[in-house]
């Protein structure tokens, strides 16, 4: 009678160690998507090199008064294909690569939150930031030169 017992712990615990396995492998093959550059914080070096890229107007630009607008992100000529794009409702990263933008990282301000976000990489890229009063969308594109330039919409 005791029999069926060790049998059916013996079962529970191979079950047990396959789907562990099978997890671990299943994590570890998307790994990489779920960690990549998107997903993770940027460094002080990355920070400092957007910070350093982003031309004096949008630094200046008030952020109680967003408006639409279409910059360069830098001077003809650059190598340069990153852009740090500031808004009243948060602040994006976009870079071109190929004719194609991608946002590499977004952030809402206090008090606003992310409503939506097309990242790309594509011919646009969005993101839209949301408070209970206002609403900031980002809309990036890539230049004929290949630099991220951008329009906001409240």
């Amino acid at each position: 009678m005791r029999r069926p017992l060790p049998f059916a712990m013996a079962g529970w615990l191979i079950t047990g160690s396959l789907a562990t396995v099978a997890g671990v492998g299943v994590i570890n093959l998307l790994g990489e998507p779920l960690t990549s550059s998107a997903h993770r914080p940027l460094s002080s070096a990355e920070i400092g090199e957007a910070l350093a890229r982003s031309t004096p107007a949008a630094a200046s630009h008030p952020a109680s008064t967003p408006r639409p607008t279409s910059t360069p992100a830098v001077s003809p000529g650059s190598k340069d294909r990153s852009r740090l794009i500031s808004t009243e409702g948060g602040t994006a990263i976009a870079r071109c690569e190929e004719g194609l933008v991608t946002l590499r990282s977004w952030s809402p301000k206090e008090g606003f939150q992310v409503k939506s976000v097309d990242r790309g990489p594509d011919e646009r890229a969005r993101v839209e930031f949301e408070s209970d009063e206002t609403k900031v969308k980002i809309e990036v594109r890539c230049s004929p030169s290949g630099s991220p330039v951008h329009t906001v919409d409240d």
